[in-house]
């Protein structure tokens, strides 16, 4: 095999060698490089196709198929295609076609560039991915190939500063560009790779596409228009018309659709998300604790509590209960939310707070905007004259004519302004006692993370509580301070998650197995709980709750949508490991490092690695248990999300292979647990295989009078065997398992139940048919 230098040298890529070698990319880490890796190592679009694809055929020539026990999972080509949730945006520009007749074909080669670069840039400051560039349409993915857990926010954002800045385009003549632009949300396939050289691009399969290019074509210019699963993501975060059910070509039903206007005047996103929050649950202590701060902070003891928690788990809603427990006594409220869009934007969050507490308005004037800031500094603040044009600027209001023009270096101009905000806060608190939240800690940027610092500091002989919430990632400075109170929340217990479902269904009986299964996914994220009750109750399931009589089994709970997106990225964020994390939720949420290496087969060094990187982003906890070291997935929905981002096909490929490698390694796994090998087997499209191996679950169980557990084995073992060609090794196999079920179901239902009959019944017969006497005694004996 060539080192990295001559394979890049065989490409005509040698220019590129220095980056390869520098990072260390030799020819096994090759194998798993990714786009963003290479787009991390500064190769242009160009290159980055020709390596992926020279990649993807050293695979090929060292891929065989899966064809005996022994045979491993292929690791997956990168860019593999995948099931996900996407967001996609239809971006067109209007009047394209009149305008291509009225220019001359090189200005409107200029017009069509100036356009496309204006809303891929906006597309790419929202880290979205354009698929295409079709001319005056554009194409894009959000949530592929990186998700975030707001993926739906940052695509209808986009496409507001998509039509604000091909609106500051214009015509050679003079005239505005404007475009229109269809938003839609939903499951996709999403990665195949179609086309050829610069008409190449990654497919997108599924309704989502066709929504969004048709809800374009009915948007206004200069609007934005989204569909119903964008709506669900996003209600709460904008203010939109309902345009209502729309009737579009190529789809049977009509489709509601909404216009968006801009964004709404919610404080923050927990305010614009969860506007019918239900009450505080199991956070009693942490409640208690807060109110103690406080009552030191009154008496002027200032404090400040470091709040961290995992996302969903509870951080702002607990905030929210203090404001409640002390909205009957006068102080003063400040919230300063940061964000994941402007971590770059110095003192993003004081300076929206500004604007929020003097009520500007982005429709009003220079004038107005200047004197609702005095005003409101005037209200704690004798003199402005040498904060205001400080704060005025840090609000981008322009102060010629209002104040003298700030004669300061930009380092010295930052540190005047930081000490003006410090000075506004200590005016606050020298009048009234001061409650103040700084959310999102993990998204401040760096000059709103000095007035920070600062702010912990003075806060300890001021009447002020501070409370800052963080997610784990995120180191605080503050930990030594005597006044810094840290409180880490951990996950609510099954009472309290049962308490949270029975708010949510407000007053609609939920059967336990539900409750169960919601409990189970859930596991005390009081978000995920809310979230999965609501999908549940949105579904089409009996209210009565009866399971399936016959498995005595409930239909799997979906993934909300709302979860899907913050799962996904959780997984992406590790992309050249998340092929692992897929094979490890293959075969459950708990597995064993043995197995897993039978399954993967890869280097064990670079297994090792694999795993380490996935156990310290917190995705996976390892367990060194005798007789081997296990890894068990942080969290049920994240194992659901990585096993469902998998084709169909890829996840039938993975689990034949864990059966075959069950079967011939783990000889202890087939007689102790043969249902697990049933299982690997089903899923995997061995239907004969599976059925066999439910029999022997089920006669096992029977044997330990393990009924209720034979009940179930036998009927998976009859489901998937109806689904055999009726020759006689099915009509055998099906007449054990008829055999067994009965004697399973005298035990558990008794003699008379019509389902004991109806077993006997079918396995005599079979018994005709096969002309077998020593089961018919067993039969008829039944």
């Amino acid at each position: 095999m060539p080192d990295i230098a001559a394979w890049l040298a065989q490409l005509g890529l040698d220019k590129y060698i220095g980056a390869f070698t520098a990072n260390e990319v030799d020819m096994d880490a090759l194998r798993h490089l990714t786009e963003n890796d290479l787009r991390e190592l500064g190769l242009p679009v160009g290159p980055r196709r020709k390596i992926l694809a020279a990649i993807v055929g050293m695979v090929d020539d060292t891929m065989s198929p899966v064809s005996s026990a022994s045979a491993q999972v292929p690791a997956p080509l990168e860019r593999e295609a995948e099931r996900r949730q996407l967001t996609v945006m239809f971006i067109d520009l209007v009047g394209s076609t009149e305008l291509s007749q009225r220019l001359d074909p090189e200005e409107m080669r200029s017009v069509l560039r100036a356009y496309q670069s204006a809303v891929s840039a906006e597309i790419a400051r929202y880290e979205g991915y354009v698929a295409k560039l079709m001319g005056d349409g554009v194409l894009a993915y959000f949530g592929w190939p990186t998700a975030h857990e707001d993926d739906a926010e940052r695509a209808v954002r986009a496409g507001l500063a998509a039509a604000t800045a091909t609106a500051r385009l214009t015509t050679p003549s003079g005239n505005s560009l404007s475009a229109r632009i269809g938003i839609a949300t939903g499951l996709v396939v999403v990665g195949d790779l179609i086309g050829e050289g610069s008409a190449q691009e990654e497919a997108v399969v599924g309704e989502t596409p066709n929504l969004a290019a048709r809800l374009q074509a009915m948007a206004e210019p200069d609007t934005v228009v989204i569909a119903g699963g964008t709506h669900r993501l996003v209600v709460g975060l904008f203010e939109m018309v309902d345009l209502g059910l729309q009737r579009l070509r190529g789809f049977a039903t009509h489709v509601p659709a909404w216009r968006i206007i801009g964004e709404s005047d919610a404080e923050g996103r927990f305010d614009a998300l969860h506007r019918d929050a239900t009450p505080l649950v199991g956070r009693t202590e942490e409640l208690e604790l807060l109110l103690r701060r406080w009552q030191q902070a009154r008496i002027g003891q200032g404090q400040a509590v470091i709040l961290s928690g995992e996302p969903g788990i509870g951080k702002s809603r607990l905030t929210a209960a203090l404001e409640e427990r002390l909205s009957a006594e006068p102080h003063a409220r400040l919230r300063y939310f940061c964000s994941p869009y402007h971590m770059n934007t110095a003192l993003y969050p004081v300076a929206r707070q500004l604007e929020r507490a003097a009520r500007i308005a982005n429709s009003d004037g220079t004038s107005a905007k200047l004197e609702k800031l005095e005003a409101l500094l005037l209200q704690v603040m004798p003199d402005v004259m040498e904060v205001g044009p400080l704060l005025g600027s840090l609000l981008s209001i322009d102060i010629t004519g209002r104040y003298a023009p700030i004669d300061l270096t930009p380092q010295a101009q930052r540190l005047h302004t930081l000490r003006a905000l410090g000075a506004q806060i200590e005016a606050i608190a020298s009048r009234q006692r001061v409650f103040m939240i700084v959310e999102d800690a993990h998204w401040i940027d760096p000059t709103t993370g000095e007035w920070l610092d600062m702010l912990i500091d003075r806060s300890r002989t001021l009447p002020v509580l501070l409370i800052v919430t963080f997610r784990p990632e995120f180191q605080p400075r503050w930990l030594e301070l005597p006044h810094v109170t840290a409180m880490s929340l951990g996950r609510l217990g099954r009472d309290e998650g049962a308490a949270i479902i029975d708010r949510v269904a407000g007053g609609r009986t939920l059967p336990s197995q539900v409750k169960d299964q919601i409990l189970a996914k859930t596991e005390g994220v009081p978000l995920f709980v809310e979230e999965l009750t609501k999908t549940v109750l949105e579904s089409d399931l009996r209210q009565d709750g009866d399971p399936d009589q016959r498995s005595g089994t409930l239909p799997s709970l979906v993934i909300p949508s709302t979860l899907q997106d913050s799962l996904m990225a959780r997984l992406d964020r590790l992309s050249s490991v998340k092929n692992v994390a897929q094979v490890g939720a293959c075969i459950g949420r708990v597995f064993h490092h043995r197995l897993l290496a039978a399954i993967i087969g890869s280097d064990a060094a670079l297994l090792k690695s694999n795993l380490q990187q996935l156990e310290k982003s917190g995705l996976l906890f390892r367990s060194n248990d005798v007789p081997e070291t296990s890894y068990t997935f942080k969290h049920a929905l994240v194992q659901d999300a990585a096993y469902q981002s998998l084709l169909k096909s890829r996840r039938q490929q993975i689990h034949a292979t864990i059966a075959a490698a069950l079967e011939t390694q783990f000889q202890d796994v087939a007689e102790v647990e043969p249902e697990t090998i049933a299982y690997h087997c089903m899923e995997g499209g061995l239907a004969y295989r599976a059925g066999s191996y439910w029999l022997k679950a089920g006669q096992l169980a029977l044997k330990r009078s393990a009924n209720i557990e034979a009940l179930a084995h036998l009927h998976k073992g009859l489901e998937v065997v109806t689904t055999l060609p009726a020759n006689e090794d099915r009509l055998r196999l099906e007449l054990h398992l008829q055999n067994a079920l009965g004697v399973a179901a005298m035990a558990v239902k008794g003699w008379g139940a019509p389902e004991v009959f109806c077993a006997f019944s079918a396995a005599r017969q079979l018994c005709e048919k096969l002309n077998d006497s020593g089961e018919l005694f067993v039969a008829v004996r039944g």
